[in-house]
């Protein structure tokens, strides 16, 4: 229903504009109606000024889905205008009139474009997913439309040419070679009939990359695992059997849900190795049957990447990526990699070994399988570590880990206080709104904590911001982190496993990166860095989850408020090391299949997915039928969804980075002031402001090394 008035009420929008100045026809009631409607939409619509509220947070009481289209279409007409008067401007170019102003422009269309995208992340509707399948081509010719514009480039060239006679700034200086490469890496150098080949190449990968990740969301609500007996549930604690329960909603049945990982974290605690392969397969087969397969897809959003890298003089989408990364190419991503794999692959092989005498002990008479690895392996663990996982979580209760934790941690390092304000509305009732005043007592930003699983939101976990900090637009940030933890049932409080812990706290980093941020430009602002630099700050504050005094602070009994036992916690911190082989093993398998997708030419045919995946594995002696890839290509949205396309290695090469900082720091005193506020002032401020190999070096003195890195994941006790 809504679709049909959504669809009239545009029509007649679009009538209207090309017929402004002609008077309705009285006897057209239907068109009338229509046209009021249309305007009463837009007369209320809440994107078409600033939000009152602090900081321009959106006012999300005043915002219906019916509002988003009006937006976009006003958002992306008024950007455009904008867009040609830079471009034809009479005067010469001047990086003020131009570059400048680009920065300015698109004010509405930023505004929508960000709620949208967040509520589309994090509350999705048939609506919504609607909504973003109609924009998706619009959108991709909108960009072409302002990177393939000749007049505006000329300009853009043009200052970039005298640039040595500008007298600019640092970040000036920066934000110029920015544009400039934005604009040639986008084909604005390329001929008039490359660049029509390029605007077609572009629109079809907008359009697939949106059915892509929209699939993602149907696919893992239908491929959750009924379960009909309460009996198959053994070894579940009660209250993960009631939230099965609720998440059913039929008497005597249970729906298990389905993580965003191959992996599935349920498997480690159910005795029924049946119902543990139904679950595995259902995650690994995902997006491979009926209407549900994606795989059609994966292989053409590859070729579209690599026929899009030709025209861009190219040899792969891969170098296209990287070269403005800490990376710089795809063999400096792989000799990184395969320098791992040797001792990776063999330490996986003596964690097997050690599955399979387990296997053995419990009568089991079959090799390790993919299903059976975490729950053998958590009976490993206990029995190295004694260590029960439902005895460890009743000292991390939520809300204490955030509080106590996570907010006790981010006062200690950089002064800074989270306050609750319920008179900020909220997306959702799991959302909680918090304002952020800095050591000083000014305000900083407003923060909201998304961190419960539920029906529409994607899986995996993230930070976005609804507002960008930027002193040339005299805006603050309004950032997000959201999560999938699966929420206790109502009355009962929600207990963590350490890995959760650790993820708020990682979460947490990308959130003050975008908080903290101090800069001119908005384009410079706060996350917007390389994708192997992004990770640097979130991995790095990963650690303080198992600092002393953190811990002492908010690892406590839920129901007694008594501090987790110090021979608990150090079977705890002593068991971090447990299963690497396979954790790092599953990541690595997943960064090959990505950037074998990714090194492809453009000459190259439509290629098979499962073929191109066990090619890629054996390629690079990573392939343990046992231990399978993090991510399969049909549902590995960081790579096939766009984002992290040729870039999934960031998140290992972003970790040498935190490793190494976190060691600094602690040979510096560990958790002060002193340590947070230079941490502050090099790192999370500066944004894309320089070269982040720069901010880097400011920050510690030197480039990394790898030492950190081997103690983190266990491979090394000490540094030489």
């Amino acid at each position: 229903m809504r679709k049909t008035l959504i669809a009239t009420a545009i029509g007649v929008a679009l009538a209207l504009t090309a017929c402004s100045e002609q008077p309705v026809a009285p006897a057209d009631l239907a068109a009338d109606t229509a046209v009021e409607a249309m305007q009463d939409i837009s007369k209320d619509n809440p994107f078409f000024q600033p939000f009152a509220l602090q900081y321009g947070a959106p006012d999300f009481r005043l915002i219906e889905d019916e509002h988003f289209l009006p937006a976009f279409e006003k958002g992306m007409a008024e950007h455009m205008a904008e867009i040609d008067a830079i471009a034809n401007n009479p005067e010469a170019p001047t990086f003020d009139n131009t570059i400048v102003a680009m920065e300015r422009s698109g004010e509405l269309l930023t505004r929508v474009s960000r709620v949208f995208s967040n509520l589309s992340g994090t509350d999705s509707n048939e609506k919504r997913r609607e909504i973003a399948r109609e924009l998706s081509p619009k959108f991709a010719a909108h960009s072409d439309n302002i990177n393939l514009n000749p007049a505006l480039f000329a300009r853009i060239e043009a200052i970039y040419n005298q640039r040595d006679s500008l007298d600019l700034d640092a970040e000036s200086s920066r934000l110029l070679d920015i544009y400039y490469d934005r604009f040639v890496r986008s084909g604005a150098t390329l001929t008039e009939e490359q660049q029509v080949k390029i605007r077609a190449l572009n629109e079809e990968h907008s359009r697939l990359t949106t059915e892509f990740s929209q699939k993602q969301l149907q696919i893992t609500r239908e491929i959750a695992v009924v379960v009909e007996s309460e009996d198959e549930l053994d070894g579940l604690s009660a209250s993960q059997i009631r939230s099965a329960a609720t998440a059913a909603g039929h008497e005597g049945k249970f729906l298990l849900s389905i993580t965003n990982t191959t992996r599935q974290p349920i498997l480690t605690s159910l005795h029924n190795r049946e119902l543990r392969q139904r679950i595995w397969e259902a995650s690994a087969f995902r997006g491979t049957q009926g209407d549900h397969d994606v795989r059609p897809i994966v292989s053409r959003l590859a070729q579209i990447r690599a026929e899009r890298a030709e025209l861009l003089g190219y040899a792969n989408w891969a170098e296209y990526m990287l070269e403005n990364t800490m990376a710089q190419n795809p063999q400096n991503v792989l000799d990184m990699l395969t320098s791992m794999v040797p001792a990776v692959v063999a330490n996986t092989k003596q964690e097997q070994a050690d599955i399979q005498e387990m296997i053995r002990r419990h009568g089991g008479d079959f090799d390790v399988q993919p299903w059976d690895w975490e729950y053998y392996a958590e009976l490993v663990r206990q029995e190295k570590y004694d260590l029960d996982e439902n005895e460890v979580k009743q000292y991390f209760e939520f809300n204490r880990v955030l509080h106590d934790g996570v907010f006790y941690t981010m006062n200690r390092l950089y002064g800074i206080r989270f306050e609750p304000r319920p008179d900020l509305p909220v997306y959702h009732p799991d959302v909680e709104a918090y304002e952020v005043f800095d050591h000083d007592g000014t305000s900083l930003a407003i923060f909201y904590a998304d961190y419960f699983a539920r029906e529409g939101k994607r899986g995996g976990a993230w930070m976005s911001a609804f507002v960008t900090q930027s002193h040339l637009l005299g805006t603050k940030p309004v950032v997000v982190n959201v999560m999938n933890i699966p929420k206790a049932p109502e009355g009962e409080p929600t207990l963590i496993s350490y890995d959760h812990t650790t993820t708020i706290f990682h979460e947490i980093g990308h959130g003050i990166h975008g908080m903290f941020s101090d800069v001119h430009f908005p384009s410079l602002a706060g996350t917007a860095v390389s994708r192997d630099f992004v990770e640097f700050p979130s991995t790095f504050e990963e650690d303080w989850a198992a600092h002393p005094e953190v811990l002492a602070n908010y690892a406590k009994h839920h129901e007694t408020g008594e501090p987790i036992p110090t021979e608990l916690l150090e079977r705890v911190m002593t068991s971090r090391s447990f299963n690497q082989g396979f954790d790092t093993l599953e990541y690595i398998a997943a960064s090959f299949i990505d950037m074998e997708w990714h090194m492809l030419g453009a000459d190259a045919p439509l290629q098979d997915v499962a073929e191109l995946e066990a090619y890629a594995l054996a390629k690079y002696g990573v392939d343990l039928p046992a231990v399978p890839p993090r991510y399969k290509s049909t549902f590995f949205n960081h790579s096939i969804g766009g984002g992290y396309a040729a870039s999934y290695y960031a998140y290992i090469w972003s970790e040498i980075l935190a490793a190494d900082a976190f060691a600094y720091v602690q040979s510096r005193g560990g958790l002060t002031r002193e340590n947070g506020d230079h941490y502050r002032k090099h790192i999370l401020e500066v944004g894309n402001s320089r070269p982040p190999m720069e901010s880097y070096i400011k920050f510690r003195g030197q480039e990394p090394t790898t030492e950190a890195l081997l103690i983190r994941r266990g491979l090394k006790t000490q540094l030489d």
